[in-house]
């Protein structure tokens, strides 16, 4: 990632939108504003940007078919994608994740917060840690290419689906308590529901297919990788 990471915030509110842009130029990041939909869509075709801030609600299309859209295709398929919502229920966090999103920020939030969750983010899709080649159950993870293949067909995975798979994996046979992964994640710089990682790890065994067996529930304790 050279210079500084480019970030587009799509939002239909002017307060917000000038909030989030603001916190982030002053950490340091490039930033892009839309507040439609469509705009950023057409901007998208010719630019690439290192994160997405999507709103849930907005005033042309579904923030949520946004996210869809852009983990079905091949251009912006591993983009990391923050939903931006006011909502403050489980379950339409929930929902933003189901549809592929890295991470969600309820309104109202803190600035710091704010930019602890796109840092946090960020970091996940660069995969600093290296494992070189981390092979199992006929699922190989490439972290140098960010690469995910089962029985030698690619399978798309978010930045953090990759990166739990990945402890997963490095720890084949090991149990992870929720709290484990969420700190691995993480490192500590959010607070979020142990619900995210059941999400996430339900997301990573449809897309594994039958791979994702091999993910196991250990009940009332976490998740593990059992071949």
């Amino acid at each position: 990632m050279a210079g500084k990471p480019l970030i587009a915030i799509v939002d239909d509110e002017p307060d917000i939108l000038s909030l989030v842009s603001l916190h982030l130029k002053r950490a340091g990041f490039n930033i892009q504003e839309f507040r439609t939909g469509e705009e950023f869509l057409f901007w998208l075709e010719k630019n690439n940007p290192d994160l997405i801030i999507l709103d849930l609600m907005l005033p042309d299309r579904d923030g949520r078919e946004i996210c869809k859209s852009l983990r079905n295709s091949d251009r912006s398929g591993d983009l990391p994608i923050i939903m931006l919502t006011a909502l403050g229920h489980e379950v339409d966090r929930i929902i933003g994740l189901e549809t592929g999103a890295d991470d969600y920020i309820t309104k109202p939030f803190s600035p710091r917060e704010l930019v602890a969750r796109v840092k946090a983010v960020l970091r996940r899709a660069v995969v600093k840690e290296k494992y070189s080649v981390l092979s199992a159950a006929g699922i190989k993870l490439d972290t140098e290419r960010f690469i995910t293949t089962v029985s030698g067909q690619e399978v798309k995975l978010t930045s953090t689906e990759f990166k739990l798979l990945a402890i997963l994996m490095k720890g084949r046979g090991r149990v992870f308590s929720r709290r484990q992964i969420l700190e691995q994640l993480w490192q500590g710089e959010k607070i979020v529901f142990d619900r995210t990682i059941d999400v996430h790890i339900r997301n990573i065994r449809i897309k594994l297919g039958s791979a994702g067996k091999f993910i196991k529930n250990i009940r009332g304790v976490g998740y593990k990788l059992e071949v």
